[in-house]
């Protein structure tokens, strides 16, 4: 799964991604479920917006009364009620440096940061929705590679910068070609290692969040 996830070098968006920013937002070390992140969307050209972390499908009737979706199995979102339209025709890309995941250590969860190798920016593939002027998104999930194997059996899929635009297109072709898009990110080029548990604090957001114990 993905819980947390960090956007610490926000400046580099725009050139990364091929977008305009209105404001540059401040770099975040802890970005925790319904708090609004960084999102980038084709609607007629490809544009930068911020959502609520915490997918809301567009036919609920009341979101007070609805379990928010922060993560999606790339292996069912493309048939899941909740997801299967955005699958088809809502994808998005969500810019960040790294995340978080948690092992089970003696008596406590130790939280663990990961981050690739030589990309210090990616993106996560995104589905996202709209409940009537409410913006929504989630995080696609997979099964975790080689490196991520002995802190978690799911990570967050990272898109390969060469599909960013078709990955981002809402007319590709479905499915499997989809999902063929998103195996072709290399296995084993995560750094991991171990950090304070601070962390499980969503209030706390600073620069201490990523010091390596």
């Amino acid at each position: 799964m993905c819980g947390r996830f960090t956007l610490t070098q926000p400046d580099a968006i725009a050139s990364t991604f091929n977008v305009t920013l209105d404001r540059i937002p401040p770099p975040r070390y802890n970005i925790a479920p319904t708090q609004p992140l960084g999102v980038i969307v084709n609607q007629s050209g490809q544009h930068f917006r911020l959502m609520s972390w915490g997918l809301i499908p567009s036919w609920t009737r009341d979101p007070n009364a609805t379990h928010r979706m922060i993560n999606a199995r790339l292996e069912t979102a493309h048939e899941k009620p909740s997801f299967r339209t955005a699958f088809r025709h809502r994808r998005c890309l969500i810019p960040a440096d790294g995340f978080y995941e948690w092992k089970q250590i003696d008596n406590q969860k130790q939280p663990f940061y990961c981050q690739l190798q030589n990309q210090p920016l990616f993106a996560f593939a995104g589905l996202w929705d709209t409940w009537q002027e409410i913006e929504t998104c989630t995080i696609l999930t997979t099964a975790a590679n080689a490196d991520m194997q002995p802190i978690h059996h799911r990570m967050p899929v990272i898109i390969n910068p060469d599909f960013y635009e078709q990955w981002l297109d809402p007319w590709a072709q479905q499915n499997q070609q989809i999902h063929d898009l998103l195996d072709a990110m290399p296995g084993q080029n995560l750094e991991v290692f171990p950090v304070s548990t601070q962390v499980n604090n969503a209030a706390f957001d600073g620069p201490e969040c990523l010091q390596p114990l």
